[in-house]
């Protein structure tokens, strides 16, 4: 990808396999092959070649990607570009190659519109195989409280397969046994602000990992983790909110005794991430608000995940020898009447018979009458009087 065959002693071009995939992205691009060719050989491409290869390869498809996407290669291709990026990540380790996942990840989500099915986990199934482990028996020489440890590891069972409590009763109850204990806890181990400044945010997200470890040995230390907490009691909400919307149907949604205890439960817990520091009141409010955003993505998936693109408005045939007037609003609803009528009227400035504004000559020549002594008018019939027509 990277050499090719030198034309001097000071200047390589550039390496064949990317001139080649040029070449025939532009065939493709301009219908001289079929518009798939270009996916077929990238796909191939990865297939032979070594991760580090693979990874110059992916770098080539980012920089085409606004060719790549474009409608009439998109549609030949798509399924198999799809499938490339996820032959990839299947190769890939997600432990050591965690920017290489999420270059594919970031790739494949701004290269499928946003309504496309195949990433769209339409019945909304858990990954139940991703299992917390710790121990099982308690170790030696360790002054721990181990029915505590035990207790509070085995919530990942229920937060990673949600459905389990609201089909059995009997899994509820113990759910929230065991979630009395941690919660319990926890308000017995209140973390002061002191505890919150030293969490230097840059570094833990620098250092995040997907899991905490499960060590008997680390316990204590996590429960002093402000972050650790936060993890928890996230979980809990997430798990809650879930439980309100579990399915389609009326009869998948718990009952109402059901849905008042989980309230209960839920109130608690935002109360407590309220008081976990640092920023605890900044915190709960950004939670809320991304699960409330989530809700909208859960009916979109229920509908049937409709597309976001709105088609364009057909535009009605206007009659050219019609122009209509635009409509004003000018200032109170009188004028805007005159204007009205004026717009279904318009002959009414050109008529001979509308009212207009009479010359001056025309509008003195009654009082000029009345002056004349001839005309014999008497001073009480004058048009001076008119205070209507001439003002007092």
């Amino acid at each position: 990808m990277e050499y090719g065959q030198s034309v001097d002693d000071a200047e390589t071009t550039l390496g064949h396999i990317p001139r080649l995939l040029d070449i025939v992205l532009y065939l493709c691009e301009k219908e001289h092959i079929e518009g798939g060719m270009i996916f077929q050989l990238l796909e191939d491409l990865t297939e032979m070649s070594t991760m580090r290869n693979c990874k110059d390869v992916f770098g080539y498809i980012e920089r085409k990607q606004d060719i790549l996407g474009k409608q009439e290669l998109f549609a030949r291709g798509k399924l198999v570009m799809l499938r490339t990026c996820n032959q990839l990540l299947r190769r890939l380790s997600k432990a050591n190659d965690v920017v290489f996942c999420g270059r594919i990840l970031m790739f494949l989500a701004h290269f499928f519109p946003l309504s496309e099915r195949s990433a769209v986990n339409i019945k909304g199934v858990f990954n139940t195989s991703n299992e917390t482990s710790y121990e099982k028996e308690p170790p030696a020489g360790i002054a721990i409280d181990f029915n505590f440890y035990k207790t509070f590891w085995s919530l990942q069972e229920y937060f990673c397969n949600p459905p389990s409590l609201s089909l059995a009763p009997t899994k509820w109850l113990k759910f929230t046994s065991s979630l009395m204990v941690v919660l319990n806890t926890f308000e017995a181990q209140p973390l002061t602000d002191e505890e919150g400044d030293a969490i230097n945010m840059e570094e833990e997200a620098a250092n995040y990992s997907i899991k905490y470890l499960t060590s008997s040995k680390l316990m204590g230390l996590e429960l002093k983790d402000p972050s650790f907490r936060r993890h928890i009691l996230v979980q809990c909400l997430i798990l809650f909110d879930y439980l309100r919307y579990p399915g389609k149907n009326d009869k998948d949604l718990p009952s109402e005794g059901m849905k008042e205890e989980i309230k209960t439960w839920e109130d608690r817990v935002k109360k407590m991430l309220e008081v976990t520091p640092p920023k605890g009141k900044d915190f709960l409010h950004k939670i809320e608000h991304i699960l409330e955003r989530e809700k909208n993505w859960v009916w979109w998936k229920r509908d049937g995940c409709p597309p976001f693109e709105k088609q364009p408005l057909e535009k009605k045939a206007q009659d050219s020898t019609k122009k209509r007037r635009p409509r004003w609003r000018l200032g109170n609803k009188e004028l805007s009447q005159l204007w009205r009528w004026a717009d279904q009227n318009p002959n009414a400035l050109t008529d001979p018979q509308r009212v207009r504004t009479p010359s001056i000559m025309d509008y003195w020549k009654p009082l000029a009458e009345d002056m004349d002594d001839s005309t014999g008018i008497e001073e009480e019939y004058h048009h001076k009087n008119n205070r209507v027509a001439f003002g007092s």
